[in-house]
């Protein structure tokens, strides 16, 4: 009975750790996390062929410093391409106009980010602007799927080289 009652207990520490655990990667892993403050900001926009994973809350970043936010996604039925609108704290507001915006993902299993590479304008970046220069993310499935093409293109190839022999007959 004591050994049940010992077993029962730790079970059930054993779930109470695993909710806060949870819990925990949940605030810290979510694009929101648990800060609701408000700053000075402008907003700009960028242009996409294809933002993979992109959500609305993923952090911006410049030189590895967040800056920003993306605060809305939408599509482009005239250019066929994602909007992505940026809103960047104002403490940033001198980034040139000549600047460029690609999506990355955060480690292996992260999420994506935006992030901005400085130009070389004497005019910098303000609220509404566009931002021309952009990269689009690197979606895992797509590659895997060329890479998988090119191998079996190469291999039928080799294949059928081996089959005549490389000898008439």
């Amino acid at each position: 009975m004591r050994k049940s009652r010992a077993m029962n207990l730790g079970t059930g520490l054993f779930l109470l750790l695993g909710f806060a655990a949870l819990f925990f990667l949940t605030t810290q892993t979510t694009s929101h996390g648990l800060s609701f403050r408000s700053v000075p900001h402008y907003e700009v926009t960028a242009k996409f062929e294809n933002i993979g994973d992109l959500k609305v809350g993923a952090p911006v970043s410049m030189a590895g410093v967040q800056i920003g936010r993306v605060v809305n996604i939408r599509f482009d039925p005239r250019d066929f391409k994602a909007v992505v609108t940026l809103r960047i704290d104002d403490t940033y507001n001198q980034i040139p106009t000549d600047s460029d915006a690609s999506i990355y993902t955060q480690g292996l299993l992260g999420g994506q980010y935006v992030g901005l590479s400085p130009g070389g304008s004497e005019t910098f970046l303000k609220n509404h602007d566009q931002i021309a220069f952009t990269q689009s993310a690197l979606v895992l499935e797509n590659l895997i799927g060329q890479f998988l093409a090119n191998f079996n293109k190469h291999s039928s190839s080799s294949s059928s080289g081996a089959a005549t022999g490389g000898q008439p007959k």
